[in-house]
């Protein structure tokens, strides 16, 4: 061969050897990114070819599907979507997903590397791809009783339930709320349902999940974890001896007198008749007499200051550090910047009820194939142990006094032994705001276990002032949720 024609042939090589590299380096080391290419239109026009699996509760299928115009064959739709947006989110050819949709994404789509297998035998006899199943841990009456309880009162809030003995959440309820399936498509009419949705459009804020993203200040229900971290401490041993509370109680560094919501028995009152009555004096002193470091540990046992996961993400509940001794008495009785999501204190009252051991709470049961095999199934796991069950016991007696004759009456349930906490939490620049009404309580049947345990709070910028309390506005949604999960084991 001549010279000419030699270094023609090598170039040509070099040429093929260019296009091999850059074919392979296409195919696999940037395959992901391609397919997840925002501008990857086919991928999307893929991603909606076929049904999506769907999202179970008590065995049936809370999500759906509808056929539609243009390159995308199928949109999401939901059953009584505002009902269950805050557990399953929502999937939009337009907007993305979130939630539930979002992180089981590859199960609902088939796509899932676990479904390698059926997926190419599908391929091989020509069946199409199907989307398997998430199977949540969620109680339908319980979630209805919830939001029913939520719309009735016409106010912002959130409830949510957890089974105590393995911290399945059996309630996640957020009002108000939204229906995914007006956001579901790539139409003019999902877009201007979507511009109604968003917070500058509309400050009620329905797409926020108040049980697991908003932070309240809880109030008096923080109470249970002051008297917790008493009782742990050694600070007192019993619910029924006297503490030392002075009346009117002065807090130190300050010249300011810790005030009681009314003339109350606070004066040196057991932890028992402070937690019935609700005495802020009591509890905050109890905090100042522990001290910062105590306090933090305790309420770290119960989950506070880190993120839980469930597995939607829920936002961090805050007990600080480094607090001067006003501030950790403030702070003892929900006050100062102590804030809690609804998923928080329902794992504070879950603990509690379950003797003092704290399970980590998650909604997702188990996922399935699309023949319904099982592919992954979540076991309950201890958590912590913010309390030892002898305390926890003498806490559950104090709550159950709340219940029989405090604050909580309207909790009562016949045949049923509940405990409770009330809270009205200040909120505002020198209260200057509506406060919040939580109320935390638990149901204990006849054999001793507990069944549910549920946190309520609603903010109720309406109401006056003074129809503002956790026993008027919130312990009655929890005593409906308590006995729907009650009736539901029956």
């Amino acid at each position: 061969m001549n010279k000419p024609l030699r270094r023609i042939a090598i170039f040509c090589g070099l040429l093929v050897l260019t296009l091999l590299v850059r074919d392979n380096w296409l195919q696999y080391v940037q395959a992901d990114g391609l397919k997840e290419d925002e501008h990857n239109r086919r991928v999307a026009i893929e991603r909606y070819a076929t049904p999506r699996g769907d999202i179970i509760v008590d065995g049936k299928a809370i999500t759906g599907h509808a056929t539609t115009e243009g390159d995308f064959k199928y949109k999401r739709t939901y059953k009584d979507g505002a009902m269950w947006a805050p557990v399953t989110g929502y999937v939009s050819q337009a907007f993305g997903a979130t939630q539930l949709e979002s992180i089981d994404d590859g199960i609902l789509t088939g796509n899932d590397d676990r479904l390698f297998f059926r997926n190419t035998l599908d391929m091989v006899t020509g069946k199409k791809r199907e989307g398997g199943n998430v199977v949540t841990t969620l109680n339908a009456a319980a979630q209805k009783a919830a939001y029913d309880g939520l719309k009735r009162q016409g106010a912002k809030g959130a409830v949510v339930a957890i089974e105590p003995s393995t911290g399945k959440i059996l309630s996640m309820a957020s009002y108000p709320s939204y229906d995914p399936t007006t956001i579901a498509g790539s139409n003019d009419a999902a877009g201007e349902a979507w511009n109604k949705l968003q917070k500058k459009n509309n400050p009620d804020d329905p797409m926020l999940n108040r049980a697991l993203r908003e932070a309240y200040p809880p109030g008096s229900t923080f109470k249970v974890v002051t008297a917790a971290a008493a009782l742990e401490h050694h600070l007192y041993d019993s619910a029924d001896e006297k503490t030392d509370s002075p009346l009117p109680w002065t807090m130190p560094g300050t010249s300011t007198d810790l005030p009681n919501e009314g003339d109350l028995p606070c004066e040196d009152a057991t932890l028992r008749e402070a937690l019935r009555v609700s005495c802020n004096t009591v509890f905050g002193k109890v905090g100042y007499d522990l001290g910062n470091d105590k306090m933090l540990e305790t309420a770290k046992k119960f989950g506070f200051t880190e993120e839980q996961f469930v597995p939607v993400r829920s936002s961090a509940s805050v007990f600080s550090d480094g607090m001067n001794d006003s501030q950790v008495a403030l702070s003892s009785i929900g006050q100062y910047n102590t804030a809690a999501t609804p998923l928080q204190m329902a794992m504070v009252t879950s603990a509690i009820a379950n003797n003092g051991t704290l399970m980590k709470p998650y909604m997702v049961d188990a996922l399935q194939a699309p023949n319904l095999d099982t592919i992954e199934k979540t076991d309950p796991k201890e958590m912590s142990k913010p309390l030892s069950a002898d305390n926890a016991q003498i806490l559950q007696s104090m709550m159950e006094t709340v219940v029989e004759d405090g604050t909580g009456t309207n909790a009562r349930i016949d045949g049923v032994t509940v405990g409770g906490k009330t809270g009205t939490a200040q909120h505002g620049v020198d209260n200057s705001e509506n406060p919040y009404a939580w109320f935390i309580s638990y149901a204990k049947t006849d054999d001793g276990s507990s069944p549910v345990a549920v946190a309520v709070v609603i903010e109720d910028e309406n109401a006056g002032r003074d129809d503002i309390s956790g026993g008027g506005l919130a312990a009655p949604i929890a005593k409906n949720v308590m006995e729907a999960v009650i009736d539901s084991k029956k």
